[in-house]
């Protein structure tokens, strides 16, 4: 019998890292095309060594996994004063990497940890004189052992040796690329041999060659159509290849270790192929070590892929919901197993294996630290007391609590969804909208009730719509708001939803009262203007409990508060070098923190001192950078730059500036600073940048691993940015946490998040993510209580519907079992009730008059009571001929069973051979064209259609396999007839 085995590594998928990741794509790397036939990139379990395009023998180095704070570090070590051919990590020592050039030495480097310095000078080099090498590798099992080819031949090494132990010279009719690595090849493996000779690939490109299981090779070249080309070949017997495949045309060559069947011994993989499509060209690639994967996400290949400016991190995942031993069985260990000496006097052993569950729980790498914030654990559980292999059959709930262990912390709001509402709520038909407003503002604002837009009309004008009169907006002129020059920066009063405040060029403040209703005609004459900055005004922020306290940020390098109920300033503060990117308000209203172009991040305490009160180093970019209090004002958000102008998060501790950055997380690379709105009741920040079509969504918590990022919303058109509500606005009933105002090229849309429930639970109020939320629409004190050192608490509300039950109070409801027993589906039946329960299910269904009519449910048709009747007739006419079919089916049945009765038991055990084994005697005849079942004639109709066949002389495996499976029914046709004719006459009846 033939059968078919599914790979438990079917369903992989490969994950390719994105340059926004936090473990994203290694920049700084300056990689090319080389002339030479090395593998141009090697890893280890902590380094990747790589060629770079600068003049010189240089080669790279970074780390395979990214530091605790999400970045890489790449370094270049100068090895040789020619082109590096090639180069390779030792299989028992991370840190020790072999070069060999084409000034024709090979030397062994002791690299060290990235943050440390490189070495100037080799350890260890090794004068082949021999040309220009092209191949250098490290014995697999041996240490000290090293294998160099050049054009000429190959020579095999001991580096404690002066010497090489032996060189095998080439003829030259054989020195090809593809020629030499076989031989080199073989020679390392079994040196006292003689070497086999064999055309590999037609094509005269240069090829690959591998290892893999059972004394097998693997070449990659090209074939006569210039197609890549991928043969299996037995080593023992190479006169023909095992297997072929053809890959797409290309005048790359194939790397053997880029190519997804490569030889993975721990996997066992066959002859299949996964493609991973990349946008970038491909300058080498290298595979990472198995100790090195990352298991907790069921981790089990990862390529490292060079290109012109980046190494790309290509991670294959097997899609599993608990931990799987069988994913991960013992792997080659880092002990030696032989000397070098002890090689060459011809002792053979293997290295010994070890558990990549133990490795991965006491590696030094920063994804295995459990102290790092970059990736948590990688061991599902402790490893005390484990002394090799997997803990012994842990059960699925173990597992379970495994897997949670070693992905750490998950957020609740990790599936958060982003949804436009419906287009009745839209403001559409906006036209002539201001694109280009400062960096510092953000673009629009908007309270419960209405919002501002600026206008791209001379004179610093500004449309305000009403919410709650959405629809497309008339063609004629909108009356507006004119503030005489360009606005800088504008926003509502948070206790009073008719007053606009808005910031000029000409570092005024004007103060502006829109009437109830809404504009219904342009105003010219501001309630109040605030006059006192020198320069153009940056910024400005109400302050989130005094009524009327406004602060101000200036071109003069002040930041100023002003009292609006006086139109006086209050308060100057001074100590900045540079623009001021932003500024916010502390939850409890005491401090004001702000980001400057300087670098730095400033804390102050208006009502003690003018000066900052903490100083600490913000984001290193000068673009720009936005400051918001996170944490119960235990931390400060800032979004900025980093010194390649990449958006980055910082996470500061509001009680030790000095002390830099908690941590930090990328974002992606675009000019518009990120805007932050942070909802203290779920502690849920929402970022995005003017021009954006993305939403990055994060929960914030006081520890490791401080970002939780959840689901991002995406737009179909960038967007001028957003805008939220108070929470009053959300509607509880949907879940939805947060709800925004998104402003588009032509439309006003809102924008509502919701966290997805179980459609049953949704009926009850979820108090887990709607707390208590503080009343922050309404003042707690006056400017001038707050001047004088009173401080305000906002009063909070629950958000509960009065017809809904908080969910923590909801009935538990009883598990119900979704399968039945396992009895049920072990339950063996015989072929004979299943006959009838197939034909009882079939009368029923054909022959059941107790059903209603489909007629018997219509309505409406009064005057057409003709097509009533004729579709009954119809109907009432399917079931006689139903019934009368399940008839028939009664009385062929009845004949068959007598039919089986008269043929006695050898028909009976004909019939249950046929059912056994798929194919029917008659199949089985016309398949190896015989007319009486003879031995003779079926073993020569056999030999010569498995032979016609074969898949060596171009037949088909599958007919091969038809062919077997009729032998084996005729065979056992005649076995059944042979005992039916040895029984006597009364048991050939029974």
């Amino acid at each position: 019998y033939i059968f078919f085995n599914f790979s438990s590594f079917r369903s992989q998928t490969f994950h390719r890292s994105s340059r926004v990741s936090a473990q994203g794509w290694i920049a700084n790397v300056r990689g090319g095309s080389f002339s030479s036939q090395g593998k141009h990139m090697k890893s280890s379990c902590s380094l990747v060594a790589f060629n770079t395009d600068q003049a010189g023998g240089m080669v790279g180095l970074s780390s395979v996994n990214a530091a605790s704070d999400g970045k890489w570090i790449v370094t270049q070590i100068s090895c040789h004063a020619d082109l590096v051919t090639d180069l390779d990590f030792s299989p028992f020592d991370d840190y020790l990497l072999a070069t060999c050039s084409a000034d024709e030495t090979v030397k062994l480097w002791r690299v060290c940890d990235l943050d440390q310095d490189q070495p100037s000078n080799a350890e260890v080099t090794l004068s082949a004189a021999d040309g220009r090498l092209e191949i250098v590798l490290f014995h697999p099992a041996a240490s000290g052992l090293l294998a160099v080819a050049s054009a000429r031949g190959v020579q095999v090494w001991d580096v404690t040796r002066d010497t090489a132990l032996t060189a095998i010279h080439l003829y030259t009719s054989l020195c090809s690329i593809s020629t030499l690595e076989q031989l080199y090849i073989r020679t390392i493996m079994c040196l006292s041999v003689s070497l086999q000779c064999v055309q590999g690939h037609q094509g005269n490109r240069d090829s690959r060659v591998l290892w893999v299981k059972d004394d097998n090779l693997l070449t990659t070249g090209f074939n006569q159509m210039r197609q890549q080309e991928v043969r299996l070949w037995d080593s023992r017997k190479l006169s023909s290849s095992l297997s072929s495949l053809s890959l797409a045309t290309s005048n790359a060559r194939c790397f053997s270790g880029s190519l997804f069947m490569f030889h993975e011994a721990d996997l066992s993989l066959s002859l299949s192929v996964s493609h991973c499509l990349t946008d970038v060209s491909t300058r080498g690639v290298a595979l990472v070590p198995k100790l090195a994967l990352d298991v907790s996400c069921c981790e089990v290949l990862r390529l490292m892929q060079l290109s012109d400016n980046f190494i790309v991190p290509i991670s294959y995942q097997v899609p599993r919901k608990d931990f799987h031993a069988d994913l991960y069985p013992d792997t080659v260990g880092h002990t030696p197993a032989v000397t070098a000496e002890d090689w060459w006097k011809g002792e053979n052993k293997q290295v010994v294996t070890s558990s990549v569950l133990v490795t991965a729980s006491t590696s030094s790498s920063p994804l295995s630290t459990p102290s790092s914030s970059a990736a948590p654990s990688r061991s599902p559980s402790s490893t005390s007391g484990l002394s090799s292999g997997f803990l012994p059959s842990p059960s699925p709930s173990q597992s379970s609590r495994a897997i949670h262990s070693m992905l750490g912390p998950s957020s609740k709001f990790r599936h958060i969804q982003g949804a436009v509402l419906h287009r009745d709520t839209h403001i559409t038909n906006l036209r002539g909208l201001h694109l280009t407003t400062p960096g510092e503002c953000d673009g629009f604002c908007a309270n419960g009730q209405r919002v501002a837009v600026p206008l791209a009309i001379a004179g610093g004008q500004i449309a305000v719509f009403e919410l709650s009169q959405p629809g497309k907006l008339p063609d004629t002129a909108l009356p507006t708001i004119q503030n005489s020059v360009n606005v800088a920066d504008f926003c509502w009063d948070p206790f009073d939803t008719h007053k606009l405040v808005v910031a000029g060029d000409d570092a005024k403040i004007r103060v502006w009262q829109i009437p109830k209703g809404g504009l219904t005609e342009t105003l010219t004459e501001p309630e109040r203007v605030l006059r006192g900055h020198t320069e153009k005004i940056y910024s400005i922020k109400f302050h989130p409990h005094a009524s009327g306290l406004l602060a101000s940020s200036s071109y003069d390098l002040t930041v100023r508060l002003w009292n609006l109920e006086t139109g006086e300033e209050v308060k100057r503060l001074s100590g900045h070098q540079d623009q001021i990117f932003g500024m916010a308000w502390s939850p409890d209203g005491k401090l004001l923190a702000t980001v400057c172009k300087d670098g730095k991040v400033r804390l102050y305490d208006p009502r003690k001192s003018t000066l900052p009160i903490q100083e600490g180093p913000g984001p290193e970019g000068q673009r720009g950078a936005r400051v918001v209090w996170v944490c119960d004002g235990k931390y400060l958000l800032v979004s900025g730059f980093d010194s390649r102008s990449e958006r980055q998060l910082y996470l500061f501790s509001a009680e030790s500036l000095a002390s830099g950055s908690v941590v930090s997380a990328p974002a992606d690379v675009s000019p518009s600073t990120l805007i932050p709105f942070y909802d203290p009741d779920t502690s849920v920040l929402i970022l995005t940048g003017k021009g954006d079509t993305r939403v990055y969504i994060y929960e914030i918590v006081p520890e490791a691993p401080y970002f939780m990022e959840c689901s991002s919303f995406h737009s179909s058109e960038p967007h001028k940015g957003l805008c939220f509500l108070p929470k009053a606005e959300c509607n509880v009933r949907d879940v939805e946490v947060a709800r925004a105002i998104r402003l588009g090229k032509t439309t006003i849309e809102p924008v509502a998040f919701r966290v997805p429930r179980v459609k049953v639970r949704k009926e009850f109020f979820q108090d887990d993510v709607f707390p208590e939320t503080a009343v922050w629409w309404d003042a707690s004190l006056t400017a001038a209580a707050w001047l004088s050192g009173s401080n305000g608490q906002h009063r909070k509300i629950s958000l509960r519907p009065n017809d809904m039950t908080p969910v923590s109070e909801a009935p538990k409801e009883a598990p119900v079992r979704k399968y039945l027993p396992s009895s049920v589906y072990l339950e063996e039946k015989t072929d004979e009730q299943k006959k009838e329960e197939l034909l009882s299910a079939m009368v029923a269904k054909l022959g059941n008059r107790e059903d209603p009519l489909p007629q018997e449910s219509y309505e409406g048709v009064d005057e057409d009571e003709w097509a009533k009747y004729l579709a009954q007739i119809i109907v009432m006419g399917a079931q006689v001929v139903g019934r009368a079919f399940a008839r028939a089916l009664r009385q062929e049945f009845a004949a068959s069973q007598a039919a089986a009765e008269a043929r006695g038991g050898a028909g009976r055990q004909s019939a249950a051979a046929s059912s056994f084994t798929g194919m029917t005697l008659q199949e089985a005849q016309q398949i190896l064209n015989i007319s009486t079942l003879t031995p003779e004639e079926i073993q020569k109709n056999y030999e010569h259609l498995f032979k016609a066949n074969d898949k060596a002389v171009g037949g088909s495996f599958y007919l091969q396999s038809k062919v077997v499976r009729a032998k084996e029914r005729l065979d056992e046709e005649l076995s059944i007839q042979q005992q039916h004719q040895t029984k006597p006459p009364e048991q050939q009846q029974t």
